[in-house]
């Protein structure tokens, strides 16, 4: 399953954050495999394209960061999943 995972920092949070990022690089955990992630160029919101069976593991993965990020999780579909569920 895909997931479309926004993230976003307030502002008082971007040393702690930037540092975090830097030093952990914030890897996928097993079970996960990061498709690919984007963040803007003001650099406090962004959002990272996932791949799992297990909604628990990518629960675990945001929770890392969940004292300084807040995040919106949406599973997603790719065009012929789309076209299954709109036969």
């Amino acid at each position: 399953m895909l997931f479309h995972i926004s993230y976003e920092f307030p502002p008082e949070e971007r040393d702690d954050a930037q540092a975090r990022f830097k030093a952990t690089g914030a890897p996928a955990p097993d079970g996960v495999t990061m498709i690919g992630r984007w963040h803007s160029a003001a650099g406090h919101l962004g959002f990272t394209v996932a791949e799992s069976e297990s909604v628990v593991a990518i629960g675990k993965w945001m929770q890392e960061w969940t004292d300084l990020l807040t995040f919106e999780i949406t599973p997603v579909l790719t065009d012929e999943e789309v076209a299954e569920v709109i036969g």
